[in-house]
Order: C-alpha cells, then sequence, then structure tokens
C-alpha cells in the first residue's frame, strides 16, 4: 500500500469516528447526560490518531513535498487550505475540552459548546476529507514526480511501522470500534 493509500484508509477510520462524535452529540442535545470519559476518548481519538498518525504525515511528508515541488498551486492548497483547517480542528478540539471541564464544574449552558465543538469538528472533517481524496490527493499522484511519490511512500510506510510496534493503530481503532457499538 503506498503512501497515499494509506492516508484514505485511515480517512476511513476518522469518518467513522466522526459519525460517534455526531451521534453522541445527538444524545447531549436530546437531553441525556454527556459521558465525559467518551467524549475524551473521542478527542484522544482525534488528537493521536486523527492528528497526530494521519495529519503527522500528510503534513511532515506529502505537504511539505506540494509547497516544496508545486509552485503556487501547491503553496495555495496547501496552506491556505489544508493547513488552516487541520489548526481549525485542533481548536475545536481544544475548546470542546475546555467545555466538558466547565461541563464537569456544574456550568450546564456549557453544554452547548460541547455541542457545536464537537459536531463543528465533525463537519469540517468530514469536508476536508472529501476534499484531500477528491482534489488533493489525484492532484498530487498527478504533479508529483515519481521519485517524489517513491519518498512519501517510502517514509509513511517506516512512520507505520513505527506507530505499529508502539501498538498505536491498534489502540485506536480498538477504542473506535467500541465507541461504534455504544453509540450506533
Amino acid at each position: 500500500m503506498n503512501g497515499i493509500e494509506i492516508l484514505v484508509q485511515e480517512h476511513d477510520a476518522i469518518l467513522r469516528m466522526l459519525q460517534v462524535i455526531r451521534k453522541a452529540s445527538m444524545k447531549v442535545m436530546k437531553g441525556e447526560e454527556i459521558i465525559h470519559e467518551d467524549f475524551l476518548k473521542m478527542a484522544d481519538f482525534v488528537a493521536n490518531y486523527a492528528d497526530g498518525l494521519h495529519h503527522g504525515k500528510e503534513e511532515k511528508f506529502l505537504f511539505q513535498h506540494m509547497l516544496e515541488e508545486l509552485g503556487q498551486m501547491g503553496k495555495n492548497l496547501i496552506t491556505h487550505g489544508m493547513l488552516v483547517e487541520h489548526d481549525l480542528g485542533r481548536l475545536y478540539m481544544s475548546e470542546l475540552k475546555a467545555a466538558l471541564s466547565r461541563v464537569r464544574e456544574g456550568d450546564e449552558e456549557s453544554r452547548l459548546d460541547v455541542i457545536a465543538n464537537a459536531v463543528g469538528y465533525a463537519n469540517l472533517l468530514s469536508r476536508h476529507i472529501e476534499k484531500e481524496n477528491s482534489v488533493v490527493f489525484p492532484f498530487a499522484q498527478r504533479s508529483l514526480k515519481p521519485e517524489i511519490l517513491a519518498e512519501v511512500d517510502q517514509r509513511s510506510a517506516e512512520f507505520e511501522k513505527e506507530q505499529e510496534s508502539k501498538g498505536l493503530q491498534h489502540h485506536y481503532l480498538t477504542m473506535l470500534a467500541e465507541l461504534e457499538v455504544k453509540y450506533q
């Protein structure tokens, strides 16, 4: 599997988590108690699987080459598009965790912030993934030199192997499966 195929496969897992986030948010909207531990697990998945593992490979390997090799078009697409959305996603997660803390301290109005930030993140990432799968990745495959794509593949494979040795993928995919069962 090449580097871009790995990224697309990870998108599938991230999209599954986005559905969990939406379903958990719906329960909160209907007045059910917030299960803080579950929302913190969702935020942990986002921070370490979606952002650390997945966005880490995009930013360090693929996007860096696109910035260096594809001129203004690559710069606009990556710097003013994809990286801005990665940062916005991090902001949503930071605000979600802050809202969870406020709710735990008794601020009922912050339940709204839990929903807003969770759903905002899910909507942002759903659109972001669609753009990457249908525009950014095909553009990279068409435009980057074969030797650059081979380097992205090699570095992605090495990174994956290192993370697998730590059990990262297994841990987060197991967590995802458990949350999916809980939030069907």
